[in-house]
């Protein structure tokens, strides 16, 4: 497995080494090809900000640090996808139960049959994780015809046979960190690099007691 993998199964989280993304897009092909996802479709995808400008001096390629010290990170790419969060504020927005949270493994799962297309979940979710691939934008605002949502399953199917997630399996630069909470905060912390997120999305993501008495 990449050194990014340091565990898979029960426990597992996934979460990003901002710092090491070089936006190459290995993951969201990865991804493709590997779940057949329609070209309109990304369960990941890379969200660049500050496209094109320079860090505060000193701290080029040092984004959380800058974010911590006030400063400009300059140009950073961000692995986004379901984390699978601890506090899944899409679960506690879903009206019909279509999104669960599984007790043993952590992943956060969509009952398909359940999904009545609302679209609330796309609305709580600072990630912008939830995809709505075969939806009427227009009526769904008013229906609900938002179709069935979709999104990263964390490859549920690959951990159960020992494999990992497979845009951290491919990624060129081991910047999809998956492990338990306290592998990825020490791996952050061995090579030097911060979280990037701010403490609400900490809190969401690994639950806020996690949060601070790892990171």
């Amino acid at each position: 497995m990449r050194e990014g993998v340091m565990s898979v199964g029960e426990s597992a989280r996934i979460f990003p080494d901002v710092e090491a993304c070089i936006d190459c897009g290995g993951c969201v092909v990865a991804c493709k090809r590997t779940w057949d996802i329609d070209p309109g479709e990304q369960r990941i995808s890379i969200s660049t900000m500050l496209e094109g400008q320079e860090a505060a001096e000193g701290l080029n390629a040092s984004s959380a640090k800058a974010l911590n010290q006030g400063e400009s990170p300059g140009e950073t790419s961000i692995p986004m996808q379901c984390y699978h969060c601890e506090e899944a504020p899409c679960v506690s927005v879903c009206p019909t139960d279509s999104l669960i949270k599984q007790d043993e493994s952590g992943f956060v799962n969509v009952r398909d049959d359940l999904c009545i297309g609302c679209q609330y979940c796309l609305s709580a979710c600072p990630f912008g994780a939830p995809q709505f691939p075969n939806s009427d934008q227009a009526t769904a605002q008013i229906t609900g015809n938002g179709g069935t949502m979709d999104k990263c399953t964390m490859c549920e199917e690959r951990q159960d046979v020992g494999k990992g997630p497979a845009c951290a399996e491919e990624c060129a630069t081991d910047a999809i960190l998956v492990g338990t909470s306290g592998q990825i905060a020490e791996e952050l912390d061995r090579r030097d690099s911060g979280t990037f997120f701010n403490d609400v999305a900490m809190n969401i993501i690994f639950g806020e007691d996690e949060a601070e008495e790892v990171f």
